[in-house]
């Protein structure tokens, strides 16, 4: 949820735009914007020859416009698992071709051709390790780098580009279990030690990721979902604001043909209830985060509500989400271990 706070703007707080002039943007500036340190940019200026063009009389480097867009190919080339001196060659030829990017995806870094760890105190960076020599498609670890650092440099394109790749390569459940979860974990693990700065990057991942996750939901739903049959419905309890996590379950169910009716956050119990006794669902999927908004008395409700005609009247399987549950031991209640484990019991419900 947003804070009230004073954040910086694109990655700049007051220092970095007292740093700007019309010579262009001095180093430090621009290694907070990439979320990179200055020590790689030096590097890459040393070794690649991807300086600025500008020095003033200080000899303070300068770096110009077209310097900034050279090195953000750098960096999303890095990222994407490009070895630095192939990465830095196409980058100065921008932009580059599709039969180079392939070329160079598969290049074998030459001996000593690495890179200095990207990090810096004043952008977040994932605790993964990059693998300079990997294509994304082998090593879900380096897309959750090259994930989390597209949403560091606040580059929305590349976040796009890089959860469309996640689900054409490993699947939607695959690319949320390997390369979703990880990199927002990553994320917030780095905002929460940085004393709340850069709430705008966690921002701009959740809310790409999002939009990934429903657009496969409309997408199946229009292909394979029959409109006839009894959904899943899927709410989040009151007070709940973490609503990825249902987002993604119901692109899942879609995925296969499963109905979801998706009721979104903070669901009030009472619209809960009256949602169960007008669509009569399969399985109702209650999700909580923390002890606080995970409501075992309504779970129970919902577990013991019945409707249909006397002699044949059933009633849903309810489904406890997330880490705000303890592990029920109730009938009728049940607690899947993760994503993959939820999807196979909803289909199995949604199929008997």
């Amino acid at each position: 949820m947003p804070r009230d706070r004073s954040e910086p703007v694109m990655g700049l707080d007051a220092r970095g735009a007292a740093e700007t002039s019309d010579a262009g943007i001095t180093t430090g500036c621009l290694a907070r914007r990439l979320g990179v340190s200055p020590t790689t940019l030096r590097s890459w200026d040393r070794r690649y020859g991807l300086g600025p063009a500008v020095r003033d009389e200080g000899k303070h480097r300068r770096w110009t416009p077209e310097d900034v867009a050279t090195v953000q190919e750098m960096c999303r080339l890095t990222a994407s698992g490009v070895p630095p001196a192939e990465a830095a060659r196409i980058a100065r030829q921008r932009p580059p071709t599709g039969a180079a990017l392939r070329a160079a995806l598969h290049a074998t870094p030459a001996a000593g051709d690495r890179e200095e760890p990207e990090r810096s105190d004043a952008a977040p960076s994932p605790a993964v390790p990059h693998h300079e020599s990997a294509a994304p498609s082998e090593h879900p670890r380096q897309a959750c780098v090259g994930l989390a650092r597209a949403a560091v440099r606040l580059d929305a394109a590349a976040v796009q580009e890089r959860l469309t790749d996640a689900i054409s390569t490993y699947g939607l459940i695959g690319a949320w279990e390997k390369v979703m979860v990880p990199s927002l974990r990553a994320v917030g693990r780095r905002w929460e030690s940085s004393g709340d700065r850069y709430i705008e990057v966690e921002h701009l991942l959740s809310w790409h990721i999002s939009a990934t996750l429903r657009h496969v939901y409309v997408t199946s739903t229009l292909r394979h979902v029959p409109h006839a049959a009894p959904p899943v419905l899927l709410a989040c309890l009151p007070g709940e604001q973490h609503t990825l996590p249902i987002e993604a379950l119901s692109a899942a169910l879609a995925e296969r043909g499963v109905p979801a009716l998706v009721l979104g956050a903070a669901v009030p119990t009472e619209t809960v209830v009256a949602a169960v006794q007008r669509v009569g669902p399969v399985a109702v999927v209650l999700w909580s985060q923390s002890r606080s908004t995970a409501s075992l008395p309504l779970a129970r409700h919902l577990a013991a509500t019945r409707w249909g005609v006397r002699g044949a009247r059933t009633q849903s399987l309810v489904m406890l989400c997330g880490p705000g549950w303890s592990r029920p031991t109730e009938p009728g209640l049940t607690r899947p271990a993760g994503l993959s484990t939820a999807v196979r019991m909803l289909s199995s419900a949604g199929s008997a």
